[in-house]
């Protein structure tokens, strides 16, 4: 039987490009779908009905017919504007990275619902605390989990053998911690405190709402920062052209803090 012609399904509104003289081309990911492309025809006239409904940053149910090669945007409805996110532009420039992220790792046609689940929570998240560090770090940390890519914490990925307090150092290319023993041939190897693999750790088992009023040192929170954005860049493979615009904002204004 021939799959039906028209669907619906929710999603986050990633990006969006000019196509033609007035349609607009919207990356979305969506909630049973995965990362999709969709054409939105005529979207930016003035008197067309889906025009402020496909902004990035905005959770949306759709209606869309299939086509050839792209699908239609029939009918869009709002679901959640995350108001509290775009009132403040290092806040949205948060929101970016975080799409940036999952355009870069979400798949086409591949359904991933605790991701788009994830990506929803950081969001509101950061807009109810946007001068906290700790939604990014808990996005990054998970999406490497729902890709598949989680960093091992407890053993050494080289030998397998039980980590000892004090006695290890990390890397993204062999997928997480070392001991003090191993050092595989062309692995880029940093050093790992204590105190962040314990915090690591804590990422994995704690829920976000249980994260935020979690108060770290200065250096230990330029560490996560780095070990994390470290990764995931590492495995997206390409520059993450969101991260140089927050880094500006956040040169240019308050600290953020992990409190």
């Amino acid at each position: 039987m021939a799959p039906p012609r028209s669907y619906r399904c929710e999603a986050l509104t990633l990006k969006k490009h000019p196509l033609g003289e007035a349609d607009l081309l919207v990356t979305l990911y969506t909630r049973d779908r995965g990362k999709l492309r969709a054409m939105a025809k005529g979207a930016r006239r003035p008197t067309n009905r889906l025009v402020g409904h496909l902004e990035p940053l905005t959770q949306v149910s759709l209606s869309l017919a299939q086509g050839r090669n792209l699908d239609f945007i029939t009918q869009v409805q709002v679901v959640g504007s995350l108001s509290a996110l775009k009132s403040d532009l290092k806040s949205i420039a948060k929101g970016l990275y975080v799409a940036e992220l999952l355009d870069g790792f979400g798949a086409e046609a591949s359904p991933n619902a605790d991701l788009y689940h994830l990506a929803i929570e950081t969001l509101e998240s950061v807009g109810l605390h946007p001068d906290s560090a700790w939604p990014l770090r808990y996005f990054e940390f998970h999406l490497l989990q729902l890709s598949g890519l989680m960093p091992e914490l407890h053993c050494c990925v080289d030998c397998r053998k039980p980590l000892s307090p004090g006695q290890h150092r990390f890397s993204p290319d062999v997928g997480g911690t070392l001991c003090a023993e191993c050092n595989p041939a062309g692995a880029r190897v940093r050093p790992l405190s204590l105190q962040a693999l314990k915090v690591l750790r804590l990422l994995q088992r704690g829920r976000l709402a249980e994260i935020i009023p979690l108060r770290v040192s200065s250096p230990l929170a330029q560490e996560l920062k780095s070990l994390l954005t470290t990764t995931v860049t590492y495995w997206l493979d390409k520059e993450i052209r969101s991260s140089s615009f927050l880094e500006h904002l956040q040169r240019e204004s308050k600290p953020e803090v992990y409190t």
